[in-house]
């Protein structure tokens, strides 16, 4: 077993304000025990968990890693001085394109993140890891009825290439390697009462052949314990579930959203029919706490989502309720400023992204104490402006919150 972590270095504050959302973080330092025998100290200090769709996947395979071996990328460069200026403890980058070895993952890290972007600080994360993901894997079948099998739409998840919109995850705290678990193997028509698509005759959309390869997880769901400097575990889930879009009307995209989504509200549930790719079983036993992030391509009013699909999780009794519907649900002033789409009835200053819905989330489990939440999304006015104009960043914007544990 490892050695624990405690803090012992408070740093400078960090202070950054948007037009009254203001959000506060301690900046802590972490270095190893000096003596095994002392008993590691309750960790107290402030967490910053945050996710960050950052629309870093490329058309080809490979092409990612090529374009990070060279430092001067604007838009990567945009992406890190965000990341810099909201300094996470633990961050979620979704569309980050996988490849088995990491090394896209190490050379944002090298080139970007731990060199200084618009004069801000270097930000430094010690343990990383790239998510596998089910996205451009050949399904070998006819997934969407045109009468060939073809990538990006016959891909199990789609893509046109594996790895292709995977996610990672950045963390300055160890992460639990041996005892993480994934749902990408997990099969849709093995979640009871399903909502697997149908044709207007009633019957199933995808053939039999179809449904026993056809995974429900579109990329992955992960949970990876991270090891905090007391020893104790917080678990990270993390999932980038299917936009409920292009799809027919048989609607296959948007149910497929819905139960990708229910899959960790179930896990949150600890349902027993839930088994992992390592053939465990059941859920998130009670009792442990979590931050659930991503890009779950549901709004709680607006969109295309089947059935109230992000309601699953927003109205899930172990999800904290300040941040889900209560009084610290992430806010900025510039989405505010760039006003609701047409038609939405969602407020504004909830949204994550310039297409005008909230749908990326950090989610912490009720029994922490939430300090403060915030998506990052500078008004017109701010010189910070010029890192997300146009979209030249992403058109996702980052959101984070901060907690203790209690």
């Amino acid at each position: 077993m490892r050695t624990p972590l405690c803090a012992f270095l408070l740093g400078s504050v960090l202070f950054f304000s948007i037009a009254g959302f203001s959000c506060e973080k301690e900046k802590v330092e972490i270095g190893e025990k000096k003596d095994d025998n002392t008993p590691a100290q309750k960790f107290t200090d402030t967490l910053r968990f945050a996710s960050y769709n950052v629309s870093m996947f490329r058309p080809q395979s490979g092409s990612l890693a090529l374009e990070l071996e060279n430092p001067v990328n604007i838009q990567v460069q945009k992406i890190a001085a965000i990341i810099q200026k909201i300094r996470p403890d633990v961050l979620a980058l979704m569309e980050f394109d996988y490849d088995a070895d990491g090394k896209s993952l190490e050379l944002f890290r090298k080139n970007f993140l731990e060199k200084n972007q618009l004069s801000d600080d270097t930000i430094q994360y010690r343990y990383a890891y790239a998510v596998s993901s089910n996205t451009g894997v050949n399904s070998g079948q006819d997934l969407n009825n045109d009468g060939a099998v073809r990538l990006p739409d016959d891909a199990i998840g789609f893509g046109n290439f594996p790895g292709q919109y995977a996610f990672a995850l950045l963390s300055r705290f160890p992460l639990d390697t041996a005892n993480i678990r994934t749902f990408k193997n997990f099969k849709w028509k093995n979640m009871p009462g399903a909502l697997l698509p149908r044709k207007p005759d009633g019957s199933s959309y995808y053939s039999n052949a179809a449904l026993d390869v056809l995974n429900l997880s579109s990329k992955n769901h992960v949970d990876i314990p991270v090891t905090l400097p007391d020893g104790s575990k917080i678990h990270v889930l993390l999932a980038h579930p299917t936009p409920p879009v292009f799809d027919g009307a048989e609607d296959r995209n948007g149910l497929r959203n819905h139960d990708e989504i229910r899959l960790f509200a179930d896990y949150l549930s600890n349902e027993n029919y839930l088994v992992d790719d390592k053939g465990n079983p059941g859920g998130l036993p009670p009792g442990e706490k979590f931050v659930l992030m991503g890009d779950m391509n549901a709004d709680p009013y607006d969109g295309d989502s089947a059935q109230d699909a992000i309601l699953q999780l927003l109205n899930h009794p172990r999800a904290h309720p300040e941040i889900t519907f209560g009084a610290k649900i992430p806010a900025s002033e510039g989405g505010k400023e760039h006003n609701r789409s047409p038609g939405d009835t969602g407020d504004p200053s909830f949204d994550t992204s310039f297409f005008g819905l909230r749908i990326d989330y950090v989610l912490p489990s009720a029994d922490v104490k939430i300090i403060n939440s915030c998506v990052w999304w500078p008004t017109r006015s701010s010189p910070d402006y010029i890192l997300i104009e146009n979209g030249g960043a992403s058109d996702h914007l980052p959101v984070f919150v901060d907690f203790t544990l209690e």
